[in-house]
Order: structure tokens, then C-alpha cells, then sequence
């Protein structure tokens, strides 16, 4: 940039903010973050600050999956609403091994006592089979092109994974 003003300096700084787990000085939230596609493209996204402190590492995935879940039972009931009947459970990928168990054991430990009981309804739509968590490798998260720093490599896979093309590429 040839000029830099202030408007500059606060919009990089807000973006920073994101880039980091709890990185958030002043109340240190980490972000939560998603991707809905359908076909080939996405049709619902979101990341934000996530309303609660977590304890570890397991927690906010486990919290962000749960969120996920109730975006992705209302898209669902829209995709019904238009006569777009869904066979099987819904995939929801996450890249945190601990979270997937965590939402498939019927039983509450007490390491996770701490974890408010409103997200254990992730464990009911898995067990129920609404929702099907998978694992997917950490450099396959489609949602990092929107919370990282990536190298241009990185970048434009998980862009193309998007389905996201720049116009020079699609003629």
C-alpha cells in the first residue's frame, strides 16, 4: 500500500485478532468457525468469537461442532421445506479426535464435567445418527482460509475445494 491511513492499521489489527487461538487480549476467546456446501458450492459460513472461556483444547471443538450441528439441522429442514429430501446423517468434519470421541461415548467422564451440558446434545444427534462426525486432517479445514495466514499453496486448494475460481481460471 503506498499511502497507509488509520482505517488501515484498525482493519489489519482486527484481522489479526482472528489469526490466533485465544488471541483476543482483552477476554481471550478463540474463534469458532464453519462451512456448509452443497454440491460443489458453499452456501452458508460463519466465524466468530466463540461467547464462552475454554478450558482446553477438546472444548471449543467439541463447543463449535455442536454449534455446527444446529446450523446444519436448520439447513436441513430448509433443504426439506423444498422438497429436497436428505438421505442419511449429516457429515460434519473436525479436526480434533478427542471432540469425535467425545461425541460418540454415551458416558460422561469426569475430565469433561466441565463442558456445559447444553452441547451434549451433539452426543444425542450422533448416537440418533442426524449427525455423522468424521475426522478430517487439520490442513483439509476448509474454514481456515478464513481465520489463518496460509501460503499461497494452502490457499488455493482449500479455494478450489470451496469451489471459488478466479475469473481468469473459468474461461
Amino acid at each position: 500500500m503506498e499511502c497507509p491511513k488509520e482505517v488501515h492499521l484498525l482493519a489489519a489489527k482486527r484481522i489479526l485478532r482472528y489469526l490466533d487461538y485465544a488471541g483476543d487480549q482483552d477476554d481471550m476467546k478463540s474463534t469458532s468457525r464453519y462451512i456448509f456446501m452443497y454440491g460443489s458450492g458453499v452456501v452458508s459460513w460463519s466465524s466468530r468469537k466463540k461467547p464462552i472461556f475454554t478450558l482446553s483444547t477438546t472444548e471449543p471443538e467439541f463447543v463449535a461442532a455442536s454449534s455446527c450441528a444446529c446450523q446444519a439441522i436448520w439447513l436441513r429442514r430448509i433443504l426439506e421445506e423444498l422438497i429436497f429430501q436428505q438421505q442419511g446423517g449429516i457429515t460434519i468434519y473436525c479436526d480434533n479426535s478427542p471432540a469425535i470421541k467425545r461425541s460418540k461415548n454415551p458416558v460422561l467422564h469426569g475430565r469433561s464435567k466441565h463442558i456445559d451440558v447444553k452441547y451434549y446434545f451433539l452426543r444425542d444427534l450422533n448416537n440418533d445418527g442426524i449427525i455423522d462426525l468424521k475426522y478430517c486432517k487439520s490442513e483439509d479445514q476448509l474454514t481456515d482460509i478464513f481465520t489463518k495466514p496460509l501460503k499461497l499453496f494452502p490457499f488455493q486448494k482449500l479455494r478450489r475445494s470451496m469451489g471459488v475460481y478466479t475469473l481468469k481460471n473459468s474461461v
